[in-house]
């Protein structure tokens, strides 16, 4: 088994958050919440995923919880980074979503469950420019990628589309595969 600080490989998540009641073009209905989290375990399953890993994610209501959801139950460690506090963070992408208050339920159990507590973007670093969400995204790779590019393990659930705005999952797609990463997408149009 590897040790902490030298995973045998590095599972990196970005995801669409659950649609929220008011989206009008649904790109990831409440409905597809049990095909995804099915779809999110097989990916893990075939990567061979467990408690020699290291997971990472944001840990927004949909892609992102189902995720961590997922790794918690393979042994997996997760490590939380956030792109801003943990309450400005739950009420932009948590509450937000269809059922907003039971994702919030989820998150809440899910963190004890954790080996380490979330850690947020570095003031310095949200204020450098761009947005955060991005700015996190960046992050989260420069993060994975400090373990070793071989390492890196990215997994996406995507409808394919560009994001409602900076910091998606789009954007996380197009700069893992600008850093030459490889890409496991569960399309969300076809759960």
């Amino acid at each position: 088994m590897a040790p902490p600080g030298n995973p045998r490989q590095v599972l990196l998540f970005s995801g669409h958050l659950v649609d929220a009641p008011d989206r009008p073009q649904p790109r990831f209905p409440a409905a597809l919440v049990p095909a995804a989290a099915a779809a999110i375990g097989r990916a893990l399953d075939d990567l061979g995923a467990g408690p020699q890993d290291l997971a990472l994610t944001q840990g927004a209501a949909g892609g992102d919880l189902l995720f961590v959801q997922a790794c918690v139950e393979r042994g997996v460690r997760v490590q939380l980074l956030l792109p801003l506090a943990e309450p400005e963070f739950i009420e932009q992408s948590i509450l937000p979503v269809t059922d907003g208050p039971a994702w919030h339920a989820r998150w809440r159990a899910l963190l004890p469950r954790l080996d380490a507590k979330p850690r947020v973007l570095p003031e310095a670093a949200a204020v450098a420019g761009g947005n955060v969400f991005e700015r996190c995204n960046e992050w989260l790779l420069a993060t994975a990628l400090a373990h070793g590019a071989e390492r890196l393990r990215f997994v996406c659930l995507w409808d394919g589309g560009g994001g409602d705005g900076p910091g998606g999952t789009a954007h996380m797609v197009e700069v893992v595969k600008l850093r030459g990463g490889r890409v496991c997408w569960i399309d969300t149009r076809k759960l």
